[in-house]
């Protein structure tokens, strides 16, 4: 019998414009005014990889690239496509080794690289699922619900716009929000306080200052959410400063959230073992289903729950996530963004199913969506 090997790996940097602004990346990308923010593109970019198998199946994935899409592209141009070629797909875990070995000696084991070798290890289970007949989530282990609970991100600079937007999203179906803020304490929780007052007790809150501030800021403001029953007080302060958050989180009650920064289990050992989080929040389209999975279950020996990160990415991100989420025994809720999700599925005929604030799980095989090839190449950034 004849094994099934990789015939064909491709990158694609995605921009999908949505406003009115010059294609240079000098105007596409800025920085934020207020602290040490990340650097942000004006539009949603992202990086997809399509591979080929002998065959004739497709699998699509994603590695995250919320800005320089090419950069990550590259990567899998240049450093992933010629350890798959003529490989079988079947072999992912191997795979995903021996692509991460190929320049962990060099200090590349985190960042862009992983993002790239994340987006390949996808597509190898979306096209074991394909060859199967079986969706992602049922050769990644089987599933463990058919819904995924979401919570939906919550913006606004004011208490009442922020109110406002709460109760469109209750009144569509969603149990939990994150409020995201770079604000000072009081005014953080001027807004936690009408959106609470807003949705009533039953709504999970959740409040993300995007690592902005101090252990001793982070805990006098911890301590006020803990007054209006906050769940989680996500990404508090420096990623790098991984005793203070074990501090932060000795000191609440409440639960802290980090780890969308993190892309191997290694990474989190650490954290982990210092407990210095409640909740862990892995990002699959930077750390790929193969290690998505050892983390969350290394996060399970120490009973920490898993809520996966979708932030700035696509629809491939989401769908991968999806099929995630339903596999693990420690899920916890799942990020949404309502209004960036019927945007980040324009390069797609078939795409996840939201009903009443969850996705519904179905057993189509892979990831469960329909790639558009036109879209797709269409949203490609040149060069």
């Amino acid at each position: 019998m004849l094994v099934m090997k990789i015939t064909q790996v491709e990158a694609f940097a995605l921009r999908y414009q949505t406003g009115e602004s010059s294609e240079g990346q000098a105007d596409n990308y800025y920085l934020p005014d207020e602290g040490w923010r990340c650097i942000y593109a004006r539009h949603h970019e992202t990086m997809v990889v399509r591979i080929t198998t002998s065959d004739g199946i497709v699998g699509y994935g994603e590695g995250q690239s919320p800005v320089s899409p090419r950069t990550s592209k590259t990567i899998v141009e240049d450093l992933c496509r010629p350890i798959l070629m003529g490989r079988d797909p079947f072999d992912v875990e191997y795979l995903w080794q021996r692509m991460f070995t190929a320049m962990r000696e060099r200090g590349h084991y985190t960042g862009f690289f992983i993002d790239a070798l994340a987006g390949c290890d996808i597509a190898l289970w979306d096209i074991i699922g394909k060859a199967t007949g079986k969706p992602v989530h049922k050769v990644l282990g089987g599933r463990y619900r058919d819904r995924i609970p979401l919570y939906a991100g919550v913006g606004g600079s004011t208490p009442e716009a922020a109110a406002a937007q709460a109760a469109k999203h209750v009144s569509q179906g969603y149990g939990g929000l994150k409020i995201h803020s770079t604000h000072g304490r009081a005014e953080i929780l001027e807004i936690v306080a009408a959106v609470r007052e807003q949705v009533g007790p039953q709504i999970k809150l959740m409040v993300d200052v995007h690592t902005q501030y101090s252990i001793p800021e982070a805990t006098r403001l911890g301590r006020g959410l803990e007054e209006l029953d906050v769940m989680w007080l996500e990404s508090p302060t420096a990623p790098e400063d991984i005793p203070g958050q074990a501090a932060l989180a000795q000191a609440l009650d409440m639960s802290v959230a980090i780890g969308e920064w993190t892309r191997t289990r290694y990474e989190l050992r650490e954290v982990f073992e210092r407990r210095a989080c409640d909740i862990t929040m892995p990002d699959i389209a930077r750390t790929g289903l193969t290690e998505g999975k050892r983390i969350a279950s290394l996060a399970d020996t120490y009973n920490i729950p898993v809520t996966p990160h979708i932030g700035g990415g696509g629809i491939l991100s989401i769908a991968a996530t999806v099929q995630f989420s339903a596999t693990i025994p420690n899920f916890l809720i799942m990020e949404h963004s309502p209004e960036a999700y019927e945007s980040k599925g324009q390069i797609t005929t078939r795409k996840p199913t939201v009903e009443d604030g969850a996705f519904v799980i179905d057993d189509l095989p892979g990831l469960g969506i329909v790639i558009d090839t036109e879209a797709l190449e269409a949203f490609a950034i040149d060069g």
